[in-house]
């Protein structure tokens, strides 16, 4: 009886510990972002410039996909983990004191690289501590990074309400999310690295019969990411709101995935994956182009609401019906899809700045649009398992 009340309180602290790191790392993240239009007004940035410097972040990210997977071999994940957000929560701290584009890029690929370090890691984490729980528990880990996410965004939007400069209000995040990481670091699972003998690419492409899949997650990852540095400024430079109303339109969508990851895993036990994926495309269609053709206050937070709840789910779901291809290696196939996956999550912001220095912010908006209209059509043809 002892024993098994032992095992439980461990296997509650543990869950507990991982969530506190999906917790540091969504905040981190949405706060950095809440502060991207200040940090933009602070360096005299335009569009084009920003989107070059948005560029150097999922470079960082992709470039040090293979490092951590190689560390996550030799060292246990746990260890990766908490260097992991040493370094995130440090450089987290850094960009209110960049005076140049080129320290800010540097700043952001650097960022980019931690962020790798540390979600790579915290996920292999939350898998091993899955396996002490009868029940799943991971998309739960994932809807804390959201709601932390949301938070990050409140807490900016009060910051340049009350005219906080973007360096005290990062230091101060960064300064929060390190004792929580000194706190809870002796708490997490003492996992053992997963050593393979097989030697592996870098980076490996899915067959062709999991192109599909692969393709919908590109442009589900390329929308998400555009919202998370681009929303607000739309908000600011489209509708012409306020730099601290302009936050309102990050919140809402945020908010809005958050949501949608809580309620997913019940709403796809009554509709299935293949209908909410293509709900999920017809959200993110309807989101954008509300946004788009009604450039107004209320019809575009409708519009990124109808969006978020749109991404909400799209590449869990992906994962979960690849994971159940026949004669395919789960891992392998998840990790090259994930790959595809981030392309569009490096290419989309940069992309957006260009074609907004060229024409508006608006018209970048609008090109987006097609994404959702690929989601739809590719999920059409998607075989359920």
């Amino acid at each position: 009886m002892y024993i098994q009340v032992e095992k439980e309180t461990s296997a509650r602290q543990y869950r507990i510990a991982t969530a506190v790191f999906f917790f540091i790392s969504g905040l981190g993240y949405s706060s950095f972002v809440s502060r991207i239009p200040s940090i933009k007004e602070q360096l005299h940035l335009n569009d084009a410039e920003l989107g070059a410097v948005l560029f150097a972040l999922p470079i960082g990210l992709m470039l040090t996909m293979p490092v951590t997977s190689k560390l996550l071999g030799k060292f246990s994940s746990r260890k990766i983990m908490i260097y992991g957000a040493l370094f995130f929560n440090l450089v987290l701290s850094v960009p209110g004191f960049t005076n140049s584009i080129w320290q800010l890029a540097f700043v952001f690929f650097c960022f980019g690289s931690a962020r790798n370090f540390l979600n790579l890691s915290m996920n292999a984490q939350s898998v091993q501590v899955q396996k002490l729980f009868p029940r799943s528990i991971l998309t739960t880990f994932h809807a804390i990074w959201s709601i932390a996410g949301s938070a990050g965004v409140a807490l900016g939007n009060l910051a340049v309400r009350l005219h906080v400069p973007a360096t005290y209000h990062l230091m101060f995040v960064s300064f929060l999310l390190l004792i929580a990481t000194f706190l809870f670091a002796p708490k997490t699972y003492p996992d053992q690295p997963v050593i393979s003998t097989q030697k592996k690419k870098a980076f490996t492409l899915p067959p062709k019969s999991l192109l599909r899949f692969s393709f919908i997650c590109f442009f589900c990852m390329a929308t998400e990411n555009t919202m998370y540095d681009w929303s607000s400024l739309y908000f600011s430079q489209v509708i012409g709101t306020t730099e601290a109303a302009a936050l309102n339109g990050f919140l809402v969508y945020m908010v809005a995935m958050t949501t949608g990851r809580l309620l997913g895993d019940r709403i796809v036990h009554k509709l299935g994956i293949k209908q909410m994926l293509q709900y999920s495309g017809w959200l993110v269609f309807a989101g954008l182009s509300t946004a788009v053709l009604f450039p107004y206050s209320i019809p575009a937070g409708i519009g990124f609401i109808l969006t978020g709840f749109g991404v909400a789910c799209v590449v869990p779901l992906i994962f979960s019906l690849a994971g159940k291809v026949k004669n395919t290696n789960s891992g392998q196939t998840l990790a090259a899809i994930s790959t595809i996956g981030y392309l569009g999550f490096l290419i989309a912001p940069p992309l957006i700045g260009f074609i907004s220095q060229a024409s508006s912010l608006r018209v970048s908006f609008a090109v987006m649009i097609i994404g959702s209209v690929f989601i739809i059509w590719m999920v059409s043809g998607l075989k359920e398992e």
